[in-house]
């Protein structure tokens, strides 16, 4: 396995020209809307890579190595000396819902001797619940799926996913990696503080809450916030919920998207399900660059056998970036101390992460999470 990064910086392409572009199999862009939109772009990486697949996707920034970057494109360009892939791309305005989507994107995927699958998703129309629902009614639960929700900055307007030059809102690409040459870790923690008692969700529709102990929720989460309250929508990045349902017996981080104040309605990033428990949580900014050290660890040690991770792709949420600010580097910086110096490191801040849970090794959509995914390949 070869990779290295290509950055696009202040209109200037560094790290592009190399003799071995021919033999580059995967090509990942991270990037923002506007850049994307600029269709020479996909039009130049095209002519550089002839033989690649190119997967895009925009973000709310982009990691190169410890740097975060605005405004750029980031890319790595990877090469698998022994391990076949496949890609595939659909969109939702095919489907009647994200579970359909995701259903027949996995019957595209051949699945004999599938190892893994890194799956990019738009983040503004598609339900990454129902969307890996429907992925593993198909494929089984067994088979890992990591990856991540497409950004559009802070503004959430829209996301584009793409595959080669085909990019749209709407669109899921999944790419599955097969045989046994192909060796992946993963890592996700949170480090979000929780406060108040463990409560009940008692009414709500896939991810519109309604009601907590039976009294409307929204409600009860402004007397929470207090003074953060009048700051809302947008305090609510500092505030998320997390969840435990009847299926599992673990927390998962959920974002607010917005609030319907008429209709006393809180809209989420995943699914709330009735009869979940639920606690509210708030930022600690050590807690959180802490847990990025976690997810870096966890990511090397699950490759197991001492292997070295040659690849890590990091998915962190939009969330963190904000409430970190200035310190945002010190958690990729955290999450990236444990790798050795030979490891190429790519990522991007997103609108939700899809990782497995280690307790139970199934794949789940994470909000206010950084998850790492890392490659390495035996020959």
């Amino acid at each position: 396995m070869k990779t290295r990064n290509i950055q696009f910086k202040e209109n200037k392409w560094h790290n592009i020209e190399d003799d071995n572009n021919d033999s580059i199999d995967v090509l990942l862009v991270f990037t923002g809307v506007n850049l994307l939109e600029n269709k020479n772009i996909l039009s130049f990486l095209t002519t550089q890579f002839k033989n690649a697949k190119i997967i895009s996707c925009t973000t709310a920034g982009e990691i190169d190595q410890t740097h975060v970057e605005e405004n750029s494109i980031i890319c790595s360009a990877i090469h698998f000396e022994k391990t076949p892939i496949e890609t595939v791309v659909d969109n939702l305005k095919n489907y009647n819902n994200s579970f359909e989507l995701g259903n027949n994107l996995a019957k595209k995927l051949n699945t004999k001797n599938l190892t893994h699958i890194f799956m990019l998703s738009d983040g503004n129309l598609v339900n990454g619940d129902d969307l890996l629902t429907g992925i593993k009614s198909e494929i089984g639960a067994n088979i890992q799926i990591s990856g991540g929700i497409a950004g559009d900055g802070d503004r959430f307007q829209k996301t584009y996913v793409g595959l080669d030059e085909d990019y749209k809102e709407g669109n899921v690409v999944l790419m599955g990696l097969y045989g046994n040459h192909i060796h992946v870790g993963i890592g996700n923690q949170a480090g979000w503080d929780v406060f108040g008692p463990e409560k009940k969700i008692t009414k709500s529709e896939g991810n519109f809450l309604h009601e907590i102990d039976g009294e409307n929720a929204l409600e009860i989460y402004k007397a929470y916030l207090g003074k953060y309250a009048k700051e809302l929508p947008a305090s609510a990045l500092l505030f998320p919920i997390s969840i435990k349902t009847k299926d599992h017996d673990f927390y998962i981080v959920r974002t607010i998207l917005s609030i319907d104040n008429e209709n006393k309605i809180m809209k989420f990033a995943g699914n709330v399900p009735e009869g979940s428990s639920i606690r509210f949580m708030k930022s600690n900014f050590d807690r959180l660059v802490f847990a990025a050290s976690e997810a870096g660890v966890e990511a090397c040690e699950s490759m197991g056998n001492n292997t070295i991770p040659e690849l890590a792709i990091i998915v962190s949420c939009v969330g963190r970036k904000l409430v970190l600010a200035n310190r945002i580097e010190e958690e990729v910086e955290a999450a990236v101390e444990c790798f050795p110096n030979t490891t190429n490191v790519i990522g991007f801040f997103s609108y939700g992460e899809i990782s497995p849970q280690k307790e139970d090794h199934i794949s789940y959509l994470h909000n206010q999470t950084i998850t790492i995914t890392t490659f390495s390949e035996h020959v």
